[in-house]
């Protein structure tokens, strides 16, 4: 079964003003189109499998990796295994060297198993590559991450930064869901995920509508692109993604940041703590700290300290190194 998605939005001249003046305002996702068409690394990729393999070996310096692995049962779709209580790969420690000689080593079988090594900061095992490969969009302090793999579908997922994902190897084909529709996408767990955050539990390859039935309305919304060597994608926070690599080898660096400082701390904590201290109020308390937290988080009436002299706003003033000290001593007192 193929679905039919709208495509996502294509640009072909992102500077970095136009980034933060333009598209991360707009809060919806863009293709950036020869992003990276300068890169060696996306010349290397171009030349094929081996040549993108024998780039990325020659900045190799030794550090270990870990890779997912799976079956050639999986058909290289990396989830759940029975009733979500495991998964359905082993994870293995290795170089990466080691790993592109592997998936080198596959192509042209008829049924492979998959490898896939995600997440891994370049500084720690190919350090030449961000100087080699200069991204000049984003801020200097901005790590590039690589993902190798044969061919592989990342289950529908969303990240809590801000992310551009640059094709270098390969091709890949993005499908993408507005987080309005978490509701229709049949989340699964929240403490027992693949890879670190929760999944859509809905496969694109062949939905079933009569347990899903709400993606359907989820389908309408879905935008959808393919990006081949040199093209990247800005995938804003809390949309969801999903990403199939469609080549035998398949290399993509990405980007992930946040306009906040460190300390501002992970949404996705508090939405944990509320599951313990709101979710199982009776409902007309649940009501009223809707409202409360619409006043106080959304500001749906506006700045709620308003009315207070600066000095006197406490934990409403400016978010500043000093207050967010303040409010994690005061929480982990609460939390004991």
């Amino acid at each position: 079964m193929t679905l039919s998605f709208s495509p996502i939005d294509e640009r072909f001249d992102v500077t970095r003003e136009v980034l933060r003046a333009q598209v991360v305002p707009a809060y919806r996702p863009v293709v950036l189109r020869g992003f990276a068409a300068d890169w060696p690394a996306v010349a290397a990729g171009r030349l094929g499998a081996k040549a993108s393999a024998d780039y990325l070996k020659g900045l190799d310096n030794g550090a270990p990796v870990e890779a997912f692995v799976g079956a050639p049962e999986i058909k290289g779709r990396f989830f759940y295994g029975d009733a979500e209580r495991t998964v359905n790969f082993e994870r293995r420690q290795g170089g990466l060297s080691a790993a592109l000689d592997q998936i080198l080593a596959l192509e042209g079988q008829g049924d492979p198993p998959s490898i896939y090594v995600g997440s891994t900061p370049t500084s720690r095992v190919a350090p030449g590559f961000a100087a080699a490969n200069r991204n000049a969009v984003l801020d200097a302090p901005v790590e590039p991450r690589l993902w190798v793999g044969t061919a592989v579908t990342v289950q529908t997922h969303y990240d809590m930064a801000d992310n551009i994902a640059v094709v270098v190897a390969g091709r890949r084909r993005f499908t993408l869901f507005p987080p309005e529709q978490t509701t229709n996408l049949y989340v699964g767990p929240l403490d027992f995920t693949l890879a670190g955050q929760p999944v859509s539990m809905v496969s694109l390859d062949a939905p079933d509508y009569a347990r899903h039935p709400r993606f359907a309305e989820a389908e309408k919304h879905g935008l959808s692109a393919e990006l081949g060597p040199g093209d990247a994608i800005y995938i804003p926070t809390l949309w969801w993604h999903h990403v199939r690599s469609l080549e035998s080898l398949n290399v993509l660096v990405n980007y992930w940041w946040r306009d906040l400082p460190p300390e501002a701390g992970s949404p996705f904590e508090v939405l944990v703590h509320g599951l313990l201290a709101v979710r199982h109020l009776p409902p007309p308390q649940r009501e009223a700290w809707r409202a409360i937290f619409d006043h106080y988080l959304f500001e749906t009436n506006g700045d709620p300290a308003a009315h207070l002299p600066p000095d006197r706003k406490g934990v409403l003033g400016p978010l500043t190194p000093r207050l967010a000290r303040n409010v994690r001593a005061f929480l982990k007192h609460a939390l004991g």
